[in-house]
């Protein structure tokens, strides 16, 4: 399926202003199916005088009447009529017609869209259209009446470029308040003149006891909050409805979400509506997993800290042996436990169990060239591609395993020489990721592989751990490559996270 602005680029002529706009009221347009019991269809024009469905929202408050998905479809010809009267007139316009995609009765009302600020005077960017079922037909409840008072009231903001607030913070709209979680309407002093059933339960948990309706809405709040509590500093505005923010109040236990949708006429605010949503369980389970995120990062701090230990404890045993081939196995082993040791430090440093193998591997080379001044060897090591982000689960053995290929080629390509180049080149593709180690020392005989304990730990590591492989192979008069192919199933199973 197209995007919103796909659809829009594709058959129309909008600025990239214009489709901004449209993707805020796309985002609640949710919000005015559930409030106005009704399907919502955005229309865009075209560049042939017609109009193209960009999006279609199904209420969660009552039964849908398009079983299909029109998305992308040109504008029937019985509402082409009414949309083009409400955008070339700028005004709303309700018609009583059939729907055309199902034999049922309903009532179509068509709101031209006008984009905030400068631009709300100027000609609506799209249209809007709400189709209400006639069949079902009875007497509403008060809260039904509210309901679509309140989705009026948008719907007249949103044809003068009132609605979306331009204020209107940018949040993330996980766990936000939605019409049937509960919903107050104040006025402009802050007053409750209806409060949903669900909007009072949510009250009710954090101490509230009686009626809200009547009641200042900031003044209850202040009350049950009391003067001790950490207070949102947003939350005084979202109370009387003066700013379209959102925040949260706490109370005995219990978490209740508001967002505030102030409601102007005329350029003049008249009052508010505040979606409300108990968060209690969903707030508790967030500060579960932070809990569990920051003692997750502690103990990869405590095992880097280890790790650094065990490795100082090497070196200072290898620089008091006496014995050189002693001292060139405690070496190594100081090195192999520093490169695990830096895999722990990043993944101490952040909240997910995906590391930047860059990063990593930039401190992996620091080691590399401690080697290298061991041996009175200048090495210049050069990194070319990208690894990219790598779980835990990758990042541990192919760092080690570069660590033993990068520290082979100073030691032993390298060897009696003054300097000399290390590559490491790195490709990735969404199920593979090479790396080739190429230096341009003496190289091996063809065909001939290391026996040595490094080699054997690098064929582990890569064949057994990562499931990938190796390739040693000398280059003619260029030194020594190893290829390393891993395959990323880990990722492709989704089991990385």
């Amino acid at each position: 399926m197209s995007t919103l602005s796909d659809l829009i680029e594709t058959n129309g002529h909008a600025s990239p202003a214009d489709i901004e706009w449209l993707h805020l009221i796309r985002a609640d347009t949710q919000l005015l199916a559930d409030l106005s019991f009704a399907d919502i269809v955005m229309w865009a024009p075209t560049n042939d005088d017609s109009f193209v469905a960009t999006a279609l929202t199904r209420p969660g408050s009552a039964a849908t009447l398009f079983f299909r998905d029109i998305v992308g479809q040109r504008i029937p010809a019985n509402l082409l009529g009414q949309v083009r009267e409400a955008y070339e007139l700028g005004r709303i316009v309700d018609s009583d017609t059939r729907d055309w995609s199902e034999d049922s009765a309903t009532h179509v009302r068509a709101v031209p869209v006008r984009r905030g600020g400068a631009a709300s005077a100027s000609r609506p960017i799209a249209v809007i259209t709400r189709h209400s079922n006639l069949v079902d037909i009875r007497t509403p409840s008060r809260q039904e009446l509210t309901f679509n008072q309140s989705a009026n009231e948008l719907f007249a903001m949103i044809a003068d470029g009132a609605f979306p607030d331009m204020d209107a913070p940018s949040v993330p709209r996980r766990f936000a308040p939605r019409a049937s979680d509960g919903l107050i309407r104040i006025d402009a002093d802050g007053v409750v003149t209806f409060a949903s059933p669900n909007a009072l339960s949510a009250f009710n948990r954090l101490g509230f006891e009686g009626e809200l309706e009547g009641e200042s809405l900031p003044e209850s709040t202040t009350e049950l909050i009391g003067s001790r509590a950490v207070v949102d500093e947003s939350l005084p505005l979202v109370l009387t409805g003066r700013a379209p923010w959102r925040a949260d109040v706490e109370a005995r236990g219990g978490v209740v979400a508001l967002r505030a949708i102030p409601v102007r006429k005329g350029g003049e605010r008249t009052g508010a509506i505040l979606l409300v949503r108990d968060v209690t369980e969903v707030r508790r389970q967030e500060r579960e997993l932070l809990t569990k995120d920051a003692t997750i990062r502690e103990i990869h701090h405590r095992v880097k800290n280890n790790l650094q230990t065990v490795a100082s404890l090497l070196r200072i045993q290898a620089r008091r042996t006496h014995s050189d081939e002693a001292r060139d196995a405690l070496q190594q082993a100081m090195r192999r436990v520093s490169a695990i040791a830096v895999v722990h430090d990043t993944l101490s440093e952040g909240l997910s169990q995906n590391v930047d193998f860059d990063v990593v591997f930039e401190r992996v080379l620091m080691l590399v060239a401690e080697v290298a001044s061991s041996h009175t060897t200048r090495v210049q090591p050069k990194l070319k591609g990208s690894f990219g982000e790598l779980p835990s689960e990758y990042a541990t053995p192919l760092a080690l395993a570069l660590t033993e290929l990068v520290t082979n080629s100073v030691e032993h390509g390298l060897v009696g020489r003054t300097d000399g180049e290390v590559t490491i080149t790195a490709a990735r593709t969404d199920d593979r990721l090479t790396v080739e180690v190429h230096d341009n020392g003496a190289g091996l005989p063809e065909g001939k592989v290391g026996s040595g304990l490094g080699t054997q730990i690098v064929r582990t590591l890569i064949q057994g751990e990562l499931s990938g492989s190796i390739d040693w192979h000398t280059l003619t008069g260029s030194g020594t490559e190893v290829t390393i192919e891993v395959p990323l199933t880990w990722l492709r199973r989704g089991t990385a996270v």
